[in-house]
């Protein structure tokens, strides 16, 4: 969906209008956080949101599955598949699964990392413990109660924050910020905004740590860019981001086309931006995750570039310390049931 832009407006008369719809659904989402969940037999991490959309979920699982290989650990990441039409639990292959099947994200992680697909992220466990994982990596998920989870932590892009901080629909939350904050262990803001500063105050009144990160930008992507006017589109949660990276990074970005997250896209959508790239004489640029959606298909244009960008965290020896000392304790509770 296209997230609306009263969300991100204050005392806006929509969101004033759904805002009993949003206590409601806030409600009964706050009941269900509060259930325990089936215990994985291993440590779990979950990399989730507070809101609704994207604010660098996939990153973030990527740079803590090249962590978690330095200390040692065999992860798998667990995934519910979203916009794939199979329930699972399935392993990700990319010789023989498109998005369609298994979703966009999984199939541009499984470059990196084994995942498995599972609606039922319980039902992803025994699967994902067949492939020999040591730690499970949740790929969103932080409000589903069914499985228990030895840390959270919340990625927001710290540009946008979290809008008007009302629950959906009234807002882009999803479940009330009061119960999120309490299953938080750690909070990752992306860029260097400041839109987020008092929820990262809040948690860390509470003992939990606040993480800065960025995404650096491929050299590679950038090289292949040089000098060239493109024609950038994306569907994505925040596509104005990817334009400000592209635009950030030197790169002459002549026009744009914005599309809603998970956006399929249809085959006169596609012929359309071939079309009008070649007639302004510009280079077709999307994201990792676009083209990740595309793959498979016999109608998509060639020459499109994927600008790939990779997270950084500013502290990487804080997050470092944090993923051990969750593990340690992840363990040690799970040796004192023995």
């Amino acid at each position: 969906m296209r997230e609306p832009a009263f969300w991100y407006r204050p005392r806006s008369p929509k969101s004033h209008l759904l805002s009993p719809l949003g206590a409601l659904y806030g409600a009964i989402t706050a009941r269900r956080m509060a259930r325990k969940g089936f215990d994985a037999g291993i440590p779990v991490i979950c990399v989730g949101n507070y809101h609704v959309g994207g604010a660098g979920k996939t990153p973030t699982v990527l740079a803590l599955t090249k962590l978690l290989r330095e200390l040692g650990e065999t992860p798998v990441v667990l995934s519910r598949g979203y916009g794939g039409r199979l329930q699972g639990p399935v392993m990700v292959d990319r010789a023989r699964h498109t998005a369609a099947d298994i979703g966009d994200e999984p199939l541009m992680m499984v470059r990196d990392v084994p995942v498995a697909v599972a609606r039922n992220r319980v039902d992803g466990v025994a699967l994902a413990k067949s492939q020999g994982a040591t730690v499970i990596l949740m790929d969103d998920g932080f409000q589903n109660p069914h499985l228990m989870k030895d840390a959270s932590l919340i990625v927001i892009d710290s540009e946008r924050g979290l809008g008007n901080g009302k629950v959906f629909p009234a807002g882009p939350l999803r479940a009330p910020l009061k119960a999120q904050l309490a299953r938080t262990d750690a909070l990752v803001l992306i860029g260097d905004g400041h839109a987020a500063d008092d929820v990262a105050a809040e948690l860390e009144r509470r003992g939990k740590p606040r993480l800065r990160a960025r995404l650096t930008p491929d050299t590679a992507s950038v090289g292949q860019l040089a000098g060239k006017s493109v024609f950038a589109f994306a569907g994505i949660g925040d596509p104005e981001r990817f334009f400000r990276s592209l635009r950030a990074c030197g790169i002459d970005v002549a026009r744009t086309r914005p599309f809603a997250d998970h956006h399929r896209f249809s085959h006169d959508e596609l012929a359309l931006l071939a079309a009008d790239a070649r007639r302004e004489q510009l280079t077709l640029v999307t994201t990792e995750k676009d083209l990740a959606r595309l793959r498979g298909r016999g109608d998509v244009p060639g020459g499109i570039v994927p600008f790939a960008v990779q997270l950084s965290f500013d502290d990487p020896a804080t997050l470092r310390q944090l993923i051990s000392n969750h593990l340690y304790k992840a363990r040690e509770r799970l040796f004192s049931r023995r």
